[in-house]
């Protein structure tokens, strides 16, 4: 079964997003006085070959905690969608 994972990072909520906090004063030397916070993270999009769900999510898992997020400081949530044969 062939599957497509969105899978986003973030900085945890108690860590400082030091750019997160320039862009917003960025934006607000802009004119956009209308955002109030702003937090960055990663975005990335994987497709994968997989016998299950299941099997497409335990992988997804093992890649974020070896190499796509860095545990101590981020945190990661990831949509999967089975693509057709």
């Amino acid at each position: 079964m062939q599957f497509k994972a969105r899978i986003h990072t973030s900085l945890k909520k108690s860590v400082l997003d030091p750019q997160g906090q320039t862009t917003l004063h960025a934006l607000a030397s802009m004119g956009f006085k209308e955002a109030q916070s702003l937090r960055i993270g990663k975005y990335f999009e994987l497709a994968l070959e997989a016998e299950s769900r299941a099997k497409a999510e335990e992988c997804i898992h093992a890649m974020c905690d070896k190499l796509l997020h860095n545990p101590v400081i981020e945190e990661y949530s990831f949509e999967l969608q089975e693509l057709p044969s």
